[in-house]
C-alpha cells in the first residue's frame, strides 16, 4: 500500500518557514531601522558624524590628483602611440571622477549640518510635547 502523506510536526520546518523573519516590535524597529532615534541621548563626536564626506573628500581628491598627474604626463612625455593614446583616455577618466567623489562629499556635509539642526529642533519639540502631555 502506498504510504499517506502525513502533516509535518510542529517541531519539523519547512524550508518556507525557515525564510520567514520573527514578528518584530515596535522597539525592535526602531533599533535596527538605519535612522538615528530620537531618544538616545548619547552625542555623537564631530568625526562620527562627518567621517564618510571627509573620507569620500579624500578619496576625491587623491583621484583627482592622480588624473592631474597622469594627463600631465601624457601631453609632456614622449612616449610611444599607444601608451599615449591609453594616457590620453585615463587621465581625464581619473579627473572626472575624483572631481565628482570631491563634489558629492562637499555637498554633503551642509546637508548633514542641516539633518543636525533638524534633529535638535526635534529634540526639542519632543521634550515639549512630553512636559506638556505629562502634566
Amino acid at each position: 500500500m502506498e504510504a499517506l502523506p502525513r502533516a509535518p510536526e510542529v517541531e519539523e520546518k519547512s524550508p518556507e518557514s525557515k525564510d520567514l523573519l520573527p514578528s518584530q516590535t515596535a522597539s525592535s524597529l526602531c533599533i535596527s531601522s538605519r535612522s538615528e532615534s530620537v531618544w538616545t541621548a548619547t552625542p555623537r563626536s564631530n568625526w562620527e558624524i562627518y567621517r564618510k564626506p571627509i573620507v569620500i573628500m579624500s578619496v576625491g581628491g587623491a583621484i583627482l590628483l592622480f588624473g592631474v598627474v597622469i594627463t600631465c604626463l601624457a601631453y609632456t612625455l614622449h612616449l610611444g602611440n599607444n601608451s599615449l593614446k591609453v594616457l590620453k583616455m585615463i587621465g581625464p577618466a581619473f579627473l572626472s571622477l575624483g572631481l565628482m567623489m570631491l563634489v558629492c562629499g562637499l555637498v554633503w556635509v551642509p546637508i548633514i549640518k542641516k539633518k543636525q539642526k533638524q534633529r535638535q529642533k526635534s529634540v526639542f519639540f519632543q521634550s515639549l510635547k512630553s512636559f506638556f502631555l505629562n502634566r
